[in-house]
């Protein structure tokens, strides 16, 4: 999120909750007094974050087998009448919202987010944030003045009636923050019945921001129609009695919202290109010199759209996968970025047949990938169902920094669909199951395609700088290895800073790349197919994940210990050998019994007797190496440990070329380990496989008594930390 400018006002004005075109909104409607026997149902915990307490096996309607008559249990559904209006950056829109109780109480009020009121001034609870907390969003773009934007409900209705709401702040935030609206229905909704809400609604987009707005004739329209919140009910991510999960919009927060079916139809001036969630439906109707297209798609939690006179001829392509239908993928770029266009397709398709493979079956029929425009990254990198918005770049040379962000970026969003889309873990409380978990199987995607970070542009590529970092060495730098802020399963908006939330990627895929190389690869494989396959279509907690990680590779306590040093809390890792040595097991002098008598052995015969053996001993082996000889080494390591209990490995290489390997672990702050060996140790590594990326510094990991370039191998997994000033030149260039 761009920082916001420090804005020079009048004191008074500083008092006003809105500004300009915001002010103009209607008050909010007084809330109707609760019906008699309808008590409210109270509101997920502000500081709610990860879940302990695994989901009852029947939660959201139980697994989904396959031959249900839909994708998922759909609660809500949303039809939709949207027009744009692209000079003045405008919505108007009309919705019919019908949501089901799924309680097994009457429901007298519902919550609707408004997310656009997030950027309406800078008193909401997002903008505070950024200016409290110091936080930031991504980029530093400033918010000028008029670029604000806001979403304003004109009428709601319930079977005629009119329906009262007003602002509600679930989590505390300031009074301000009007991202959460409760409307109290002229009529309970009963247990399994069904209401139908009708609403319209007015949007001024706002210069793109955060995930939405427009850029010129660019329009990413998201966040942007009135979205019921979520009903918990008792067994469901830890819930037990009814709740309902509707937090405020935050600065590092996304999103969380029932399955269901969206309908929506979008109104644009005819020479407008439309790119939206799902598949366009029926011919488009040309009125007025406008065009209305429709878009439908079943078993979502959420719909966007693009809109732009600029786009070029779209590109197409299409996947065809075992158990997946035909897949439509369309790649919306402008002129200047064409040549992102074919790799963005080809990075597409190759993510849904890795996904499709290692998880399960791509389930929708379309792909629809946008490449914003320049001067619009902040559009970029985001993700919604069957529709994500990509990176663009000038240069999208192979084999340069340039190209592999632009993978990565392409890969990354279309995980999404998976963990953030058929997976819909509630990204407020929970990021680490859609950020974490996605980040960790993009990496496992990108080294399976051997492709790792290439640290240079076209110009360093030809003199022959070219360097390449590996995938989990790049998540290192970003992991807060040194002094971790929060676990990882902490929501998104308490966190100690915003770099500590971005260790929801990184530190989460250091994470799970270090409980695959404990548990194996293909265990840690079946168990995310497992995941997937009982909690698609649903909405699992973390705790859901880790009985799942446990059933599917069999290693409970394994599991359960790094989700106790990492998710549900937060340790360093931190080993290190403190002291290693390795001298000659030389006879000592002093009284010693021979024969029954007692003699003395001197230093001055001691030290001839030495020389002697040695001398012999050479003339018998004139080519030993160095660090052989007639007596034995006595090699001694400290290893010391400053952090969190994993299991470790520890490996000493001798000069004859032999070596010994100890496995340990515990929560003593010191082990010492010792032999006595023909041969002098060269060099001592801890974990010599490179299987503890949680490791804070794997400088101090490994020592040397000779010259000895093998045990330069420890230095690989903090060659980055030296990369990260020359990614800041690298990115200016």
């Amino acid at each position: 999120m761009p920082r916001i400018r420090a804005l020079a006002a009048l004191g008074f004005l500083l008092c006003l909750p809105f500004a300009t075109a915001a002010a103009k909104q209607p008050a909010a409607a007084p809330a109707a007094q609760a019906n008699a026997g309808c008590a409210d149902i109270p509101f997920a915990a502000a500081n709610a974050a990860a879940v302990s307490v695994p989901s009852a096996p029947d939660a959201w309607g139980g697994p989904r087998k396959g031959d249900e008559a839909t994708l998922s249990d759909r609660v809500v559904r949303y039809e939709i009448q949207a027009t744009l209006d692209p000079a003045k950056h405008t919505i108007d829109g009309k919705q019919k919202l019908t949501w089901r109780n799924r309680s097994a109480q009457p429901v007298c009020a519902v919550y609707l987010h408004l997310y656009l009121n997030a950027f309406e001034s800078a008193n909401s609870t997002f903008m505070t944030e950024q200016r409290n907390l110091s936080f930031a969003f991504r980029s530093d773009v400033p918010i000028e003045d008029g670029d604000w934007g806001y979403s304003r409900l004109q009428k709601v209705q319930q079977g005629g009636q009119a329906v009262k709401w007003r602002y509600v702040q679930p989590d505390g935030g300031p009074s301000t923050d009007r991202t959460v609206v409760r409307l109290d229905l002229p009529q309970p909704v009963a247990p399994g019945a069904s209401t139908t809400l009708d609403i319209d609604f007015f949007n001024q987009l706002p210069r793109v921001t955060a995930r939405t707005g427009y850029y010129g004739t660019f329009h990413l329209v998201a966040q942007w129609f009135p979205k019921i919140g979520v009903l918990e009910t008792p067994g469901e991510r830890g819930a037990t009695a009814p709740r309902w999960n509707v937090h405020e919009f935050h600065m590092h927060s996304e999103f969380y919202a029932d399955f269901g079916e969206y309908d929506v139809r979008i109104t644009v001036p005819k020479d407008y290109t439309v790119g939206a969630t799902g598949e366009e439906t029926g011919a488009p109707v040309e009125r007025d010199g406008k065009i209305t297209r429709r878009f439908v798609q079943g078993d979502v939690h959420d719909f966007a759209w693009t809109a732009d006179n600029r786009y070029a001829k779209p590109l197409d392509g299409t996947y065809e996968g075992p158990g997946s239908p035909k897949v439509k993928v369309r790649v919306l770029y402008h002129p200047e970025y064409e040549n992102n266009a074919q790799p963005a397709l080809q990075a597409t398709i190759d993510s849904l047949a890795y996904f499709s493979r290692t998880l399960g079956p791509y389930p929708y029929k379309t792909v629809t990938v946008v490449i914003p425009p320049f001067n619009a990254q902040e559009a970029g990198g985001m993700e919604y169902p069957t529709f994500f918005t990509a990176s663009s770049y000038k240069n999208v040379d192979p084999g340069t920094l340039t190209r592999y962000a632009l993978d990565f970026v392409t890969i990354h969003e279309f995980g999404h669909g998976y963990f953030y889309g058929i997976l819909a873990s509630n990204e407020f409380e929970e990021p680490m199951l859609d950020e974490g978990l996605n980040e960790y199987w993009d990496q496992r995607m990108l080294r399976e395609r051997k492709q790792g970070l290439d640290v240079t542009t076209p110009f360093l590529k030809k003199i022959g700088f070219a360097p390449n970092l590996a995938g989990f060495d790049m998540e290192r730098l970003g992991a807060m290895n040194d002094a971790p802020g929060d676990a990882l399963g902490q929501n998104s908006w308490n966190r100690m800073s915003s770099r500590s939330y971005g260790t929801v990627y990184a530190r989460t895929a250091t994470t799970m790349h270090d409980l695959e190389q404990a548990v194996g690869k293909e265990a840690l494989e079946r168990a995310f197919k497992l995941y997937y396959a009982r909690w698609k279509f649903r909405h699992p907690s973390i705790a859901d994940f880790r009985e799942a990680l446990i059933e599917g590779t069999g290693q409970r306590a394994t599991v359960e210990r790094i989700f106790a040093q990492q998710v549900y809390s937060t340790r360093k890792v931190d080993d290190s050998i403190a002291q290693f040595s390795s001298k000659e097991a030389l006879p000592v002098p002093g009284y010693v019994e021979r024969g029954g008598k007692r003699i003395e052995l001197t230093s001055e015969a001691l030290d001839k007797a030495v020389a002697d053996k040695r001398k012999a001993w050479k003339e018998k082996h004139p080519k030993a190496k160095e660090g052989e000889g007639p007596f034995p080494y006595r090699t001694m390591v400290l290893v010391k440990r400053d952090g969190a209990d994993v299991p470790q490995t520890l490996r000493v290489t001798f000069a004859d070329g032999s070596s010994e390997t100890v496995r340990f672990s515990g929560t003593q702050p010191w082990q010492r380990f010792s032999w006595t060996k023909r041969s002098k140790a060269v060099s001592a590594q801890l974990d010599p496989d490179g299987n503890i990326n949680l490791d804070r510094n794997k400088l101090d990991n490994g020592r040397t008594l000779e010259s000895d370039r093998s045990a330069t191998r420890r230095w690989t997994g903090d060659v980055a930390a030296a990369l990260q000033t020359l990614f800041a030149m690298l990115v200016s260039l």
